[in-house]
């Protein structure tokens, strides 16, 4: 299960967001495995609980391509 936060423009551009902690915090308590982050929050990282990095798997996105090709699957 993957779960994303960010805004993206009308170029594609992924822009950072805030409450980076409360945020990833939802997404654990609901069971995701999987959270796409905008690239730019990476720093903000270190603020999220032990538990919460040790059980998520984080993917940063600068663009909506890097977004796409982990959000979706792909089918042959």
């Amino acid at each position: 299960d993957v779960a994303m936060t960010g805004e993206i423009t009308l170029h594609g551009k992924v822009l950072p967001i805030g409450g980076l902690k409360e945020k990833t915090m939802a997404a654990y308590k609901a069971g995701m495995k999987t959270v796409i982050v905008p690239a730019a929050n990476k720093p903000d990282i270190s603020e999220v609980d032990e538990t919460v990095k040790q059980n998520l798997e984080f993917i940063y996105a600068e663009t909506l391509d890097d977004v796409l090709e982990n959000a979706l699957l792909q089918t042959e």
